[in-house]
């Protein structure tokens, strides 16, 4: 296994948090990497990565529904493509996480998760990992 990897994520909604923290664990195993860092990155402009609860279903939820009132619409945006709203929440959250990786797991909270975030969907889209060893 290769310590980087491309993975593919399909969005649905407009805006929407999906758990890809299976496919990130499973990565690490798989890299059989005892110690070191993760990084994890979203090449996309609007859109990110971050790392909260994936216990309750209703958190990621309840952060999208701020998110979609926080930053409506608004004619004094200029952009042409009409998604300046997601280009701003893509820049709020940031494109990337590093995660420390210890005994060939990620190191997560007890109620963490890791989140690609979609904020101009529903789109193809696609996020990187890379393992560190050290």
């Amino acid at each position: 296994m290769s310590g980087y990897q491309t993975f593919e994520v399909k969005s649905t909604q407009k805006i929407e948090f999906i758990d890809i923290t299976p496919q990130v664990r499973e990565f690490v195993r798989a890299a059989k990497c005892r110690e070191g860092m993760l990084l994890i990155f979203s090449p996309h402009t609007t859109a990110g990565i971050t790392i909260n609860e994936n216990a309750d279903p209703d958190v990621p939820r309840d952060i999208g529904e701020f998110f979609k009132h926080l930053l409506p619409g608004q004619d004094y945006f200029r952009h042409s493509e009409g998604n300046s709203p997601a280009h701003i929440l893509s820049s709020l959250v940031g494109a990337s996480e590093t995660l420390i990786v210890h005994n060939d797991e990620p190191l997560l909270g007890s109620w963490q998760g890791i989140f690609f975030c979609e904020f101009d969907g529903p789109r193809q889209r696609r996020f990187f990992l890379k393992i560190v060893p050290g």
